[in-house]
């Protein structure tokens, strides 16, 4: 892990969202809806922050990289709620980012997993997933394939 590992995510993107309508409730009905998306690196090579667009729904990304532990902390925050959600924490190994963190939904304890992929720079996926049984199961939530437009 370094640094660099969120380089590829550098730019505007188009986003296909897939978002499931009810969480940790049996639901099985997805929303799609477009986004935009641009990132660009913070000085210092300390992480990268990125805004999200939808429509009226606006969000943004902090990401951090911590030296010492060789580890990043995403943070996320939007203008429905306006603080930052309690951050996932992880890296990428071969080729996938995976980060964990812990929340609430709707007042129940959550486990919170990021997974990242991507492809040669050009596309790239997010998927985020909940767990309320401490990750022995997951819940796929939202998943966003992203396209570079730059």
């Amino acid at each position: 892990m370094s640094e660099r590992d969120f380089d590829f995510w550098i730019g505007r993107w188009s986003v296909r969202n897939e978002k499931l309508k009810g969480r940790l409730c049996g639901s099985t009905e997805w929303e799609r809806f477009p986004a935009t998306a641009e990132a660009r690196l913070l000085p210092g090579d300390i992480g990268n922050i990125d805004s999200f667009v939808a429509g009226d729904f606006v969000g943004m990304t902090v990401r951090l990289f911590d030296r010492a532990n060789r580890r990043w902390s995403i943070h996320w925050a939007d203008n429905v709620r306006g603080v930052f959600d309690p951050p996932v924490i992880g890296g990428f190994a071969g080729g996938v980012g995976l980060f964990e963190g812990d929340d609430h939904h709707q007042g129940t304890p959550v486990r919170v997993r990021f997974i990242w992929t991507h492809d040669a720079s050009r596309t790239a996926r997010w998927e985020q997933a909940f767990s309320s049984d401490g990750g022995a199961t997951w819940e796929t939530n939202w998943i966003m394939n992203m396209t570079r437009e730059d």
